[in-house]
């Protein structure tokens, strides 16, 4: 094996982390992950930084909460100066390569990868900025609706489809080209992110997945929809910036949202295997690290909730699971309790790799999961925060053991007890009674968050990016997003090569 090991990544989007309680449930239908679950930690409990995509992602990427990297929502610029784990392992020889979506927002769209294969499915600029200056407002053309639910059904293509049938084909080949680098002077470790926008909403699958939970005993939420006078603050707020209000929907329209959701797991199952058959058949399975992860959840329809944009378990918990290759003893495959964070993948991946992270340590908010996976409590809570659509002010939330305790300035605070409560229908800090406990829960968070001070930055983001949007769109438009090239004059078989040359080059195993 050689000194350093390849990590593969797999993330997909809006992955609900309940479906993966030690691996994918026993009833989806998922073989490749599955096999990839009997040989990996299998963090039941991972949560992410925020629940939402462009924050989420940027918080996995750095080690960093949304506070600290200021990607506030879907249109907040990741800045270049924040070193990711793509900066990390680069710096330490790793050839680092990104296939698919991160939802970088700004004009670097590299984040320390070294390559990029595809362009992202969403934009880089900052069109979807909220606006705090305008509590309520819907924005028709990019806030989601309830159109995803209501339109659930069967499609052989769509826009989704074919940018992760791209994503895998794209990965495949290049653990091919991997394989194929024969000269030792230029054979580095690599990192491949291979990430996928799936089974992001709308809710439209493959007739061959679909029918695979035609007899699906999942196909209705645990918690019915609650009223909307019964939702809680930000639940309502939710609803509204859905248009939750303006259609009705029914049993129908859930279970085959729901459907199509399982279905597309099953879509990338078989994705996700492609690749991982490339890694296989080109000998490079022994000598890499496999990690899964999801940006956020889904609730659908949990609580007539959808989506993500609370700290639910259904939108704020993913799954998350690492490989290790057969000759490292890092840790022991298994299913892990422990609270654990994305903000936590990116020094785990570099205590793996070997690299030193203690330069920027003061700025990591995660932490090396490597001694949770073998029975080492995490030291510190875990941590969420969220202030992009649908709310008003910034929300925070503290995980600690079996409790998670939700706070915003303008709601009453949540607690919920996890072990007891999974589905979080009791708000214990409604009750007089835990009155001394609440006020414990608030110490912590006033002690962790100035909650005056982030909703200023928030809203000094928000209107500095209104400024510069609509000033970039007015005249000669230079556009942010990834354009990826692809050099012709060296693709397959050209008049500066030699035939024998190129075919050995390009042959593995190679011939005599």
């Amino acid at each position: 094996m050689q000194q350093k090991p390849n990590i593969l990544i797999f993330m997909v989007d809006q992955l609900n982390g309940t479906l993966f309680p030690n691996g994918p449930a026993e009833w989806l239908h998922a073989p490749n992950l599955k096999k990839l679950a009997k040989r990996s930690a299998r963090f039941e409990r991972c949560y992410t930084a925020s629940p939402l995509c462009a924050p989420g992602r940027a918080s996995f990427m750095s080690g960093q909460l949304p506070r600290r990297t200021r990607v506030y929502d879907n249109a907040a610029e990741f800045a270049s100066d924040i070193p990711t784990y793509a900066h990390h392992l680069r710096r330490a020889g790793y050839h680092t390569c990104l296939s698919g979506k991160m939802h970088f927002v700004g004009p670097d769209q590299l984040h320390g990868f070294e390559e990029r294969l595809t362009t992202d499915i969403y934009p880089a600029d900052f069109g979807w900025t909220p606006d705090y200056r305008k509590p309520g407002e819907r924005i028709d053309w990019w806030y989601h609706n309830m159109g995803s639910v209501t339109g659930a059904g069967i499609a052989e293509i769509t826009n989704q489809m074919e940018y992760d049938d791209t994503v895998a084909h794209e990965a495949r080949m290049k653990v091919y080209d991997l394989a194929r680098i024969s000269d030792k002077a230029e054979r580095r470790p690599w990192c491949l992110t291979v990430s996928f926008t799936h089974p992001h909403d709308p809710y439209v699958a493959r007739r061959k997945y679909w029918d695979l939970y035609e007899d699906c005993d999942y196909l209705l939420p645990q918690v019915p929809a609650l009223a909307f006078e019964d939702q809680d603050p930000h639940a309502q707020r939710i609803f509204k910036a859905n248009d939750w209000l303006n259609f009705d929907i029914t049993d129908e329209d859930i279970s085959r949202s729901r459907r199509a959701y399982f279905a597309n797991i099953s879509y990338l199952d078989d994705r996700i295997g492609e690749v991982m058959e490339a890694l296989e058949t080109t000998r490079q399975a022994d000598d890499t690290i496999i990690l899964f992860c999801s940006d956020h959840g889904d609730m659908l329809g949990e609580r007539g909730l959808w989506f993500k944009m609370c700290f639910y378990d259904g939108s704020s918990r993913v799954p998350l699971m690492i490989a290790l290759p057969p000759s490292r003893r890092d840790f022991k495959p298994g299913h892990v309790a422990e609270p654990v964070s994305n903000v936590d993948i990116l020094p785990t991946l570099c205590a793996l790799a070997g690299v030193d992270m203690q330069e920027i340590m003061p700025w990591t908010d995660g932490e090396n999961l490597v001694p949770v996976a073998g029975g080492t409590p995490r030291p510190h809570p875990v941590l969420m925060e969220y202030a992009a659509e649908a709310s008003h002010a910034p929300l925070v939330s503290m995980i600690d053991g079996r409790y998670k305790f939700n706070h915003c300035e303008l709601d009453p605070p949540q607690l919920f007890d996890l072990a007891a409560d999974p589905h979080e229908r009791i708000n214990l800090a409604a009750h007089p009674q835990n009155a001394s406990l609440v006020e414990k829960w608030m110490a912590r968070i006033r002690a962790r968050w100035d909650m005056a001070a982030y909703d200023a930055e928030v809203r000094a983001s928000q209107a500095r990016r209104w400024v510069v949007y609509e000033a970039l769109r007015n005249g000669a438009y230079y556009p942010w997003d990834f354009q990826p090239l692809k050099q012709a004059s060296e693709q397959y078989m050209r008049n500066h090569m030699n035939l024998d040359t190129l075919e050995g080059d390009k042959r593995f195993p190679r011939g005599e």
